[in-house]
């Protein structure tokens, strides 16, 4: 079965500051690279496709969680994720509310597929190759359908990026108040809140 230990770190305060942090350095980043350094979209997204995978496969050779390597290839998940959904709007002309259909969809197929695997979709307890992979895929398709979402509403809808985020931070608010005090199932909470924070 190629048990490993917990690869994933605890789910506390800080992880969702950093989680916040790397979201925040994927966006910038995924920008910077195409933009400022006029690399553009595909050129930018084959480099860090590739650095991410190289990435991944170290990763998944870890046999425990490494802090300074797992946030790393969360951002890298975070640039590539924002680089898809970027490509597919700007470059082949995908409708932001087809992207963000799309994206949903297919977490939801990720996570049917992880649970009828494995019979649990729990941050702590990717212990095995399979579900290691699971929660990277899922982890990709969050960052794609937040920059898919969050442009939505900030672009499309026109309500501006300082109200999108108010609009998110008032989700993750609810979903926060429905996990302490309405007892909301905790693997459900944390992937709502994951992805809800772009």
């Amino acid at each position: 079965m190629n048990k490993i230990l917990n690869k994933v770190p605890e789910v506390t305060i800080y992880f969702w500051i950093i989680k916040v942090l790397a979201t925040t350095v994927g966006e910038t980043a995924a920008d910077f690279l195409s933009a400022n350094l006029h690399l553009g979209l595909g050129v930018t997204s084959y480099i860090m496709s590739g650095v991410l995978v190289i990435a991944l496969l170290k990763q998944f050779k870890l046999k425990r969680y490494i802090p300074a390597f797992f946030w790393f290839v969360v951002v890298l998940i975070s640039i590539v994720g924002t680089l898809i959904t970027d490509r597919l709007v700007d470059e082949f002309g995908v409708s932001l509310v087809t992207t963000t259909v799309i994206f949903s969809v297919s977490l939801l197929v990720v996570f049917a597929l992880w649970y009828s695997n494995e019979k649990t979709l729990a941050m702590h307890s990717i212990n095995t190759a399979k579900r290691e992979r699971f929660y990277w895929i899922a982890v990709l398709f969050t960052f794609a359908l937040g920059t898919a979402t969050g442009d939505l509403l900030a672009e499309f809808l026109r309500l501006g990026y300082a109200q999108s985020a108010l609009i998110f931070g008032a989700s993750i608010a609810i979903i926060a108040i429905a996990y302490y005090y309405f007892r909301m199932n905790a693997v459900l909470a944390f992937w709502l809140a994951y992805t809800n924070f772009i």
